[in-house]
C-alpha cells in the first residue's frame, strides 16, 4: 500500500518553474548554433577551383540581416597541411572532410559564427561564411598541372579567390564592414591572405583580419627549428606557393621561411589581430618539443611550455 503525500500549491509552482527552465535551456541551446547547407562553387571545375581530389570547392553562407546586413565575416577553418605526394594521398584517403566536398552537406555555425545574440552579440546577424578547407595548403597553392597518377589537385589559392569572387556577386561588393578570420591552418591562411583579401573588397569601409592560433613559430632558438622549416618548405614547394609570398620576404630569405608569420607580419598593411595562447596545444606538443630530445631525457611534452620563446617572438602575439 502506497503512502499518500498531499500536493500543495507550492509543489505546482515548483514543477512549473522547472518546466520553464528546462524549456528555456532547450531553446537557448537550439539557437546557439545552426546547421548551414553547403553551396558548391559555380563553374568550379572550369575555374580550376577544386579540392585535392578534384571535387568542386564549397562554402556555407548564412545571410545577414538588420544592422548586420552590410557586414561580412569570412571564416577559414583549420586542418593542417600536406607537403608531399604521399601525405596528400593519405589526406584524400583518410581525411575526406579536409580534401573533398563530395559527402559534405552542412556545417554547424557556432561560436563566432553563431546566430545567437546572447553568445555572439557582435556578429550574430552579419553575413557569415565558412569556406571549406580541402586543399592542404592554407588556401595558398596553385599548380596548374594535375598529377595523372594520383589525380591530386593543388588549387588552394584559386579556391579562395573564386569563392570571394562569387560572394561579391551576393552582396560582398557592397559591404561596409568585412572581417577575414580563421583558426590554426586557417589562422595562418588569414595572415597569408590578409592583404590580398583587402584588395578583393576595395569598396569596404573597414577590413580587418583576425588570426586565431595561426602564428606558427619558427624561432631558431627553439628545439627542432630545422624540422619546422622543412615541414613548411615542403608545403610551399609542393603546392607552388612561392609566387604568392611577399617579395619583401622572399628577396631576403628562402620561400619556406616566408610561410612563418614572424617573417611576414611586419609587411602586412591591412589591420591584423593575432590571438595565440601561451599554452597552445599544437605548438607546445608538435612545434616546440623535439621528441627525440625528450626520449633521451625520459620527459613528456608536458614538461615544457613556450618559455623557450624570445621576447621579440612573444611581442607579436596576444
Amino acid at each position: 500500500m502506497g503512502i499518500y503525500i498531499p500536493t500543495t500549491m507550492a509543489d505546482h509552482w515548483l514543477k512549473l518553474l522547472i518546466c520553464v527552465i528546462a524549456l528555456s535551456s532547450t531553446k537557448v541551446n537550439v539557437r546557439a548554433s545552426e546547421m548551414v547547407n553547403i553551396t558548391l562553387l559555380s563553374n568550379a571545375v572550369e575555374k580550376g577551383a577544386v579540392c585535392l581530389d578534384g571535387s568542386p570547392a564549397g562554402y556555407h553562407y548564412a545571410k545577414g540581416y538588420g544592422d548586420g546586413a552590410n557586414s561580412w565575416m569570412i571564416y577559414l577553418p583549420g586542418g593542417g597541411w600536406c607537403g608531399r605526394k604521399q601525405s596528400c594521398i593519405d589526406r584524400v584517403k583518410y581525411s575526406p572532410m579536409l580534401s573533398s566536398t563530395k559527402n559534405i552537406t552542412q556545417e554547424n555555425f557556432g561560436a563566432i559564427l553563431s546566430p545567437n545574440k546572447t553568445s555572439n552579440p557582435d556578429f550574430y546577424n552579419w553575413n557569415r561564411v565558412f569556406i571549406r578547407y580541402c586543399d592542404g595548403s592554407s588556401f595558398m597553392g596553385d599548380v596548374k598541372k594535375v598529377d595523372p597518377e594520383t589525380n591530386l589537385h593543388k588549387r588552394g589559392s584559386r579556391i579562395f579567390t573564386s569563392v570571394i569572387d562569387e560572394l561579391l556577386s551576393k552582396g560582398l561588393k557592397d559591404a561596409k564592414n568585412v572581417m577575414l578570420t580563421g583558426n590554426s591552418a586557417g589562422g595562418l591562411a588569414t595572415i597569408l591572405n590578409c592583404d590580398r583579401f583587402r584588395a578583393l573588397v576595395p569598396n569596404a569601409n573597414m577590413v580587418k583580419c583576425v588570426s586565431d592560433s595561426g602564428f606558427f613559430i619558427h624561432a631558431k632558438n627553439l628545439p627542432n627549428a630545422a624540422g619546422r622549416e622543412r615541414t613548411f618548405s615542403r608545403v610551399v614547394h609542393f603546392h607552388g606557393i612561392s609566387k604568392f609570398l611577399p617579395k619583401s620576404c622572399t628577396s631576403r630569405m628562402k620561400p619556406g621561411l616566408c610561410f612563418f608569420p614572424e617573417n611576414l607580419v611586419a609587411h602586412i598593411k591591412t589591420p591584423l589581430f593575432l590571438l595565440n595562447s601561451d599554452f597552445d596545444k599544437f605548438q607546445v606538443i608538435n612545434l616546440l618539443i623535439y621528441f627525440h630530445f625528450l626520449d633521451k631525457l625520459h620527459l613528456t611534452p608536458y614538461s615544457f611550455t613556450i618559455w623557450y620563446s624570445t621576447p621579440s617572438n612573444m611581442d607579436l602575439v596576444i
